[in-house]
């Protein structure tokens, strides 16, 4: 088990070489790589598609329209942003906020995957079916799988949709709240299953599946 500190220590050395990945084509038009942020413990980690104009500029994920969208979804399921740790599958901004292609996802996999085991959340919520996909394999559609019983490993995954959605569509918004809320139950079921002796849930340990 690592200690908050190492934890810390192993997230910024990610975030480090993020910035400078070359790995695939977007680093050719990005401005800067976007790693992610959120405290090395965070019980709710949360996963978009990838960095749109604001986030390229200031190398900070969701903080532009969508992001402030999110914020009112995590603050009304009473999930203070500065608790949870965000990310994207992918870290740097597609040209023209296109849809990331799955051979950048498949590069980037590697960058999330990391950022998941260090942090180990006790709930994780994937923003839109691009992040669904990226997370749990192709053959998830956000429509089938939202409201569904779905793991990372054993960790609970809440699919929902994401907030540049709801710029589009506000009658989205409710479920987008819904969902947050879903995710803080979660983390209180989680906590309590630790209390009891029971497992955390919190290594994925096997490869992603998803129940009914």
């Amino acid at each position: 088990m690592l200690s908050e500190e190492e934890r810390r220590q192993a997230l910024e050395a990610a975030a480090d070489t993020i910035r400078g990945c070359t790995r695939c084509r977007l680093h050719k038009t990005r401005t800067q790589a976007v790693p992610g942020e959120g405290p090395p413990r965070a019980a709710v980690l949360l996963v978009g598609e990838a960095p749109g104009r604001d986030e390229d500029a200031s190398g900070r994920p969701f903080v532009g329209r969508a992001g402030r969208i999110l914020d009112d979804a995590l603050e009304a399921a009473r999930l203070p942003r500065a608790s949870v740790f965000i990310s994207n599958v992918v870290k740097c901004r597609p040209p023209g906020n296109r849809r990331p292609k799955p051979d950048e996802v498949a590069v980037c996999r590697a960058y999330l995957m990391g950022q998941i085991v260090c942090v180990q959340p006790r709930v994780i919520v994937t923003l839109g079916a691009t992040a669904l996909r990226g997370l749990l394999g192709p053959g998830h559609e956000l429509r089938a799988s939202r409201g569904k019983s779905l793991r990372l490993g054993e960790i609970p995954v809440v699919a929902t949709y994401h907030p540049a959605a709801v710029l589009y569509n506000r009658r989205l918004e409710r479920a987008l709240r819904l969902d947050m809320k879903k995710a803080a139950r979660a983390v209180v079921l989680a906590a309590a299953s630790r209390r009891v002796g029971r497992p955390s849930g919190r290594t994925p340990s096997r490869g992603p599946r998803a129940t009914r």
